[in-house]
């Protein structure tokens, strides 16, 4: 079966965004939701959906992750276990999207999309069920989720100049720039930290 064409930021427009997020919900003290971890980006919601960004050689990337509400897609070991009928979300896919998937499945870990990135256009299995990405909606789709979401944390305006430096920032910002977001009293040095981790 032919892929389908998923309209999504590269991984390198997607890298300063998430980084942004990850630097405010460190300092935060909630740095386990969203954060990189060498070649792999992690963001979940707090409610048990969550997308997971892997960089591989060659400019590739696969991007997977479920919505325990949304995810209509029931792949390997969750179509067993639920009793429905399996979506294959590697229908047509290359080789190289199944790595990710097999390191990142495992009981209770259900995966409702996965996506892959290559030659500069993001790609999936063709399916008409919802998959969950867009309710899960992670910070990095666009300046606006990003903003909304560390608006979430911090309770400053979505439209907060600070916000928008921090995101221009991404993975170089500073702790001048975290802290004119979380607050002075908040761990901006654990920010940097963790938007510098997107540069590995």
């Amino acid at each position: 079966m032919a892929l389908v064409p998923v309209d999504l930021p590269s991984p390198r427009d997607m890298r300063a965004r998430w980084a942004a997020h990850s630097a405010v919900v460190a300092a935060l003290g909630y740095g386990d939701s969203s954060h990189a971890d060498g070649g792999r980006w992690y963001y979940d919601d707090g409610g048990g959906n969550w997308v997971e960004l892997h960089r591989l050689d060659g400019d590739r990337a696969v991007l997977l992750g479920h919505d325990h509400e949304y995810s209509d897609t029931y792949y390997g070991q969750a179509a067993e276990y639920f009793g429905e009928d399996e979506t294959d979300l590697l229908d047509g896919a290359p080789d190289w999207w199944g790595e990710p998937v097999r390191a990142t499945e495992e009981p209770g870990r259900w995966i409702g999309f996965v996506y892959g990135y290559e030659d500069g256009g993001w790609q999936r299995a063709d399916y008409d069920l919802a998959d969950g990405f867009t309710s899960v909606a992670p910070p990095a789709v666009s300046d606006e989720r990003c903003r909304a979401l560390i608006a979430a944390f911090t309770g400053r305006p979505e439209d907060d100049a600070a916000v928008s430096g921090l995101i221009a920032a991404g993975a170089a910002a500073t702790e001048e720039q975290v802290a004119g977001v979380v607050g002075p009293s908040k761990d901006a040095a654990a920010g940097v930290v963790a938007a510098r981790r997107f540069l590995d």
